[in-house]
């Protein structure tokens, strides 16, 4: 078994050069899909002011037809993205040195409010942020074969914070 820091998992502080980022790769992508009707968010630990993070930008991206990748996923291409994940409802492109990640769903998707739900209330509740920090924390503090067992061992706290960000906005 490798560490989880062998794996590059490892936690920075909140930079606020990860909005500038994000910005200059929501340009890149608006300019790449110009011909396309895009909604473009900056989503995961990186998106939280005051959020350690593993320094990877993530953005979600919606399109009107997933199926479409030619609309999409070519335009994407062109621009210097690599794809990474190809499944049903989902694409994912990255960039070379794997440090911004963009995730294209379907416009209506429900993943999409999933990511913005958790994202909203991490910046606004101080407890729950710290919280999230102090169990990734204590995952990377433990041995993992690969990154994608460290994302399903964070499931438990992420689905407890969304279930208070939903008894936050009353539904």
């Amino acid at each position: 078994m490798g560490s989880a820091s062998g794996l590059g998992l490892e936690l920075h502080s909140h930079d606020d050069q990860w909005a500038d980022i994000y910005r200059d790769h929501r340009e890149r992508i608006r300019s790449a899909l110009v011909a396309v009707n895009v909604e473009i968010e900056h989503i995961g630990s990186t998106s939280v002011p005051g959020l350690a993070a593993k320094p990877i930008i993530d953005i979600v991206v919606t399109v009107e037809d997933i199926t479409a990748e030619e609309d999409f996923l070519d335009p994407l291409l062109a621009a210097g993205y690599g794809l990474r994940v190809r499944e049903p409802g989902h694409r994912l492109v990255r960039t070379s040195a794997q440090d911004v990640h963009v995730h294209l769903f379907e416009r209506g998707d429900p993943e999409v409010g999933e990511y913005l739900l958790l994202r909203d209330h991490l910046r606004s509740d101080a407890d729950d942020r710290a919280l999230y920090e102090i169990a990734k924390r204590a995952l990377l503090s433990k041995e993992w074969d690969d990154m994608n067992d460290y994302t399903k061992a964070k499931t438990d706290v992420i689905l407890t914070i969304k279930a208070r960000a939903r008894e936050a906005r009353g539904r």
